[in-house]
């Protein structure tokens, strides 16, 4: 059912109606046997069989000959299918919030260390669900609109907002027709890395401040820790969200703090090469610049970020005893979470505000400003803009934000007339709602770059086969700092930057069963009972690759030669810190990859495995490459023929209309970008002010 559901009504693809079109095929005998070919036939009568009626053992053959097909169709079918089908199976909870598989495989479900009163997805009955708790930092800011119109007027209007309500249509919306009209210095769309320092900058410094989010606003006391739920409700795309074939498998935040109230805490600067390469071959100056330099500064301390820890966890300590006995480069990853923050759980929100995202800081200082306001479950629909009368070389500019909302069951249309817009919703999200304005510009939603990632595994039995087990048999896959260590991976020792670089994930079992590598029923539980003594460790690549973003459910991507190579280097070396670090047996993710049994393997066996395990070609993966970072589709530059923004992050068609997020990046990072984007929107803010015609805020 749940299946069906998130068919039907959830998921948004180019080409979900070929799974729907799958699914009742399989139920007709006719539409089984074109599916299924001879392996769905019977020597009884009627000889013709619905997919129901297949044995088991064939299903499985059919399934694997759906992942190896030279028909394109069928591999995303069976991929699809893998996904849809485990990620609800290891998710799906009873009214105790309990999974029937989660004993088994030894995972305890949501950290049983937090304690909370209340769960997501109800609707609180109290008029505004964020003044129930007054210690949440946000309580003052956050104005659903759901509540009724008088009270969602006062709180404007009480934080220094003009609302009207328009008695006729406005010339400026032409179609539109809205519910009513709110005026501010500025409205920031998004409210993550990127929307949320330049929110926090410009209401600090005195300026009117609407932030508009398109995902929900939860609190701490509202998070319920739990794989499913979080997905769908915090994640973009409800946590499924992928390009058009299905190769890669992208996620990113949806909800106030964007990605940086669900990702893993690393907060690496931009590093010296990147700067240098982004200023002398792009002549974009401003990563050359003491500004630059000064932003970095002030995103780390506000943000508390540090290197210290005081106990790693499970994935951690073997990526670092892997490293270490093989004399591989390891250092310890800077995050803006305290030294103790031993918590795998923060990819589904941070359970105690220890983890210094958006929603503890930038928009702390907008709501504490008392010159700020966030409307959560806000989409813009489009970027208002009009003839600019002004001879500065741009045709138009932005004077507001349409935006639709929910407002008792019926959807209804707001406008924020602003004097700047800023558009921060992400690589994904931005080049739609620019073209939805109307924007020509041929490099919105071109040249995406995403941090490619795959994968290997390595099976840590915590039951004694010598006198020592290690990790300890407490430590388990899903608990602990989620990236504390990583090693670089660099071919030539010229080169100032890196080849790849070698991270561990945050896979609780929904995302884990999904990803992991299926070819029968029996040994997929098998491998699902090791859950919580399996490490993964990924390669990441700075891609040189590109692809395309239309909308957030239409993406297109193409590898480049150089990627790819340099991810089979970074699973080589992947494999061998597995084996050194004392894994039983290790795999990666190819379809028709093996696994070893190390401590059974002789060196030239592992030397073999090894080879040929990470020289197989990574388009024959059985699962999607991951990629948790998108960048890049809306690049910055100095020239209107091959960028997106100018070098202060202004659109070269609009003016007052500016980008704040990873998608005015000129190429991809090669780290987790975090501080980046936060850096760059934090000197973004300084132009918004200078165009504000304020006193520059430091």
């Amino acid at each position: 059912m749940q299946v069906s559901v998130l068919l039907k009504e959830k998921l948004q693809h180019p080409k979900i109606y070929l799974s729907r079109l799958a699914l009742w095929a399989l139920s007709t005998w006719i539409g089984t046997f074109v599916l299924c070919g001879r392996l769905s036939l019977s020597s009884h009568f009627p000889y013709f069989l619905r997919f129901s009626q297949i044995s088991l053992h064939k299903r499985e053959q059919i399934l694997l000959s759906w992942s190896s097909s030279y028909i394109s169709l069928l591999r995303l079918l069976f991929t699809a299918a893998k996904i849809f089908t485990l990620l609800i199976f290891f998710t799906q909870v009873n009214e105790k919030e309990e999974n029937v598989s989660w004993k088994a495989i030894g995972y305890c479900g949501p950290d049983p260390n937090f304690k909370n009163k209340k769960r997501s997805g109800e609707r609180r009955d109290q008029e505004d669900s964020s003044e129930d708790d007054m210690s949440e930092p946000l309580y003052k800011g956050i104005i659903n609109l759901y509540q009724p119109r008088q009270i969602i007027f006062d709180k404007l209007e009480k934080l220094g907002f003009s609302v009207s309500i328009p008695h006729s249509k406005t010339p400026k919306m032409k179609s539109f027709n809205p519910s009513f009209v709110i005026k501010c210095d500025a409205v920031v769309v998004g409210s993550g890395s990127g929307g949320g320092v330049i929110a926090g900058v410009l209401a600090k410094a005195g300026y009117k401040v609407l932030v508009l989010e398109k995902g929900s606003y939860f609190s701490k006391k509202d998070l319920t820790l739990l794989e499913g739920q979080a997905m769908d409700q915090m994640y973009l795309g409800h946590g499924i969200l992928a390009t058009e074939n299905m190769d890669i498998l992208l996620l990113a935040g949806s909800t106030v703090g964007g990605g940086s109230t669900i990702n893993w805490s690393a907060s690496f600067r931009t590093p010296a090469h990147i700067m240098k390469e982004w200023s002398e071959d792009y002549s974009l100056k401003l990563f050359e610049s003491k500004l630059y330099q000064e932003a970095l500064d002030i995103v780390c301390q506000k943000m508390g970020v540090q290197s210290e820890i005081k106990e790693e966890g499970f994935n951690n300590m073997i990526l670092r005893k892997g490293c270490q006995n093989l004399g591989f480069p390891v250092e310890n990853v800077p995050r803006n979470s305290p030294s103790d923050h031993y918590c795998g759980w923060c990819c589904l929100g941070c359970k105690d505000g220890k983890k210094k995202d958006t929603t503890e800081t930038w928009l702390v200082d907008l709501v504490d400003s008392g010159n700020g306001a966030i409307l959560p479950e806000c989409e813009a629909i489009r970027v208002v803009h009009k003839r600019n009368d002004k001879v500065t070389g741009r045709r138009s500019i932005a004077v507001g934000v349409a935006f639709e909302f929910q407002h008792r069951g019926v959807k209804e249309i707001g406008l924020v007339e602003s004097e700047v817009t800023v558009i921060a919703c992400g690589a994904l999200c931005t080049p739609a709602l620019l073209k939805r304005s109307g924007l020509k510009n041929p490099n919105i939603g071109k040249n995406l770059h995403v941090h490619p990632v795959i994968m290997g595994w390595g099976y840590f039995p915590d039951t004694p086969s010598s006198d020592v087990i290690w990790p300890e048999a407490d430590k388990k896959s899903y608990k602990g700092g989620i990236l504390t260590a990583m090693s670089k991976v660099t071919v030539n020792p010229e080169d100032s930057g890196h080849n790849a670089i070698i991270q561990t994930p945050a896979l609780h079992p929904g995302m884990f069963a999904s990803l992991f590598p299926w070819s029968s029923g029996l040994e997929f539980k098998t491998k699902m009972r090791n859950f919580s003594r399996t490490t993964h460790i990924f390669a990441l690549a700075r891609d040189k690759g590109s692809g395309t973003v239309t909308n957030p459910s239409t993406i297109s991507y193409k590898f480049d030669n150089a990627d790819e190579e340099n991810l089979k280097k970074g699973l080589e070396r992947v494999l061998r810190i597995l084996a050194a670090a004392g894994a039983e047996e290790i795999g990666t993710h190819h379809g028709r990859g093996k696994t070893l049994k190390v401590k059974e393997a002789s060196l030239e066996e592992l030397e073999k495995f090894v080879k040929e395990e990470s020289s197989r070609p990574v388009k024959n993966l059985s699962t999607s490459i991951c990629s948790a970072h998108q960048m890049g589709s809306c690049r910055m530059g100095v020239d209107s023929s091959s960028s997106a923004v100018d070098s202060k992050a202004e659109t070269w068609e609009v003016e007052r209309l500016f980008v704040a997020d990873s998608s005015v990046f000129p190429t991809a990072l090669g780290v987790n970008p975090m501080v980046t984007i936060q850096a760059i929107s934090y000197c973004t803010a300084q132009s918004v002010i200078e165009v504000l015609g304020r006193k520059t805020y430091i």
